[in-house]
């Protein structure tokens, strides 16, 4: 299994970029073009432990189905959605966000695991890690960009508990 994590700071209080980060609507603003991102589940989609998001991406050109729920659903702190079908053996993405006056610190750490064993673990090497790192590294810009952000910032060492996160 894999761990990725990134944290960064946005000028918003939390109220409002947590209803930002929980609304499915923003999901393709917040991914990158080279996915071709469409959510097939009819919107709005109420944000609920249970809630289920049917979406499509193309990776290499090749059209995939992925099938999430909200296991963990808890307002203005976190919510973790899991992979129930798709290109991955594991996929749990935790959205946990803390105040910091009037900022809010966004972290994501995502436990993730490429199916077919060996051939997975190469494939992490060749590309899923750096395809992930360019899938997050979007995420931060376009975060900053639609919620008026500047430029995200990293969390500093000892801020949270968490080491600060290469951008």
């Amino acid at each position: 299994m894999h761990t990725l994590t990134r944290s960064q700071v946005v000028v918003r209080p939390l109220p409002e970029v947590f209803a930002f980060f929980s609304d499915a609507a923003n999901l393709q603003a917040l991914t990158p073009a080279f996915l071709n991102f469409r959510i097939l589940t009819p919107m709005p989609i109420e944000m609920r432990p249970g809630a289920v998001i049917d979406y499509q991406i193309s990776l290499f050109g090749i059209p995939q189905r992925w099938r999430t729920r909200i296991t963990d659903w808890q307002p203005d702190v976190q919510f973790v959605d899991e992979q129930e079908s798709g290109p991955y053996a594991l996929w749990r993405h935790t959205h946990r966000f803390e105040p910091r006056g009037e900022s809010t610190i966004i972290h994501d750490t995502v436990d993730y695991k490429e199916p077919l064993g060996p051939l997975g673990q190469v494939a992490h090497v060749l590309f899923v890690k750096r395809t992930l790192d360019r899938v997050f590294d979007f995420r931060r810009e376009a975060t900053a960009r639609l919620l008026e952000q500047p430029a995200a910032t990293s969390v500093p060492a000892g801020a949270s508990g968490q080491a600060p996160v290469k951008a």
